[in-house]
């Protein structure tokens, strides 16, 4: 389990490109735009406004969360502390460490959530029970 805390996570601004004739706006994520080599891509939609996602940790996975439309909250817990990051930009994209838990919620009416992973999917990677999770993180300590 990685000694990352809440504080590991940061939002990345994604570069945004502007059509001056007023055509719309384009991002792209591309060379150093995040730290990781992008190994899965997945995406959430059609979440209902009162379930929430995630409740889980990875042991070395590194993810970038994009609300491509939409509005979603993240709630980052380090076993220590917690913060709640609201994503609601397309421009703006959180990346969360391994050793952190993670849940999201409150996803508003046609949010989309883009998911880019360092790693393919693999079970052992997962803890799923956040007492075991707390177990772990204070075996770091």
């Amino acid at each position: 389990m990685k000694k990352n805390t809440i504080d590991s996570t940061r939002v990345i601004d994604i570069p945004r490109i502007v059509d001056e004739g007023g055509r719309g706006n384009l991002s792209v994520i591309e060379k150093d735009c995040i730290p990781f080599k992008i190994e899965r891509v997945y995406y959430l939609y059609d979440v209902p406004i009162d379930a929430y996602r995630g409740g889980h940790a990875h042991k070395n996975l590194k993810q970038f969360l994009v609300p491509l439309s939409g509005s979603f909250d993240v709630i980052l817990k380090d076993g220590k502390n917690t913060k709640t990051v609201t994503l609601n930009k397309p421009n703006k994209g959180l990346l969360i460490v391994p050793g952190i838990w993670r849940e999201l919620e409150n996803f508003s009416s046609g949010a989309v959530c883009l998911v880019l992973a360092s790693e393919v999917y693999n079970e052992d990677d997962y803890i799923r029970d956040f007492q075991d999770f707390v177990i772990a993180k204070k075996s770091t300590e």
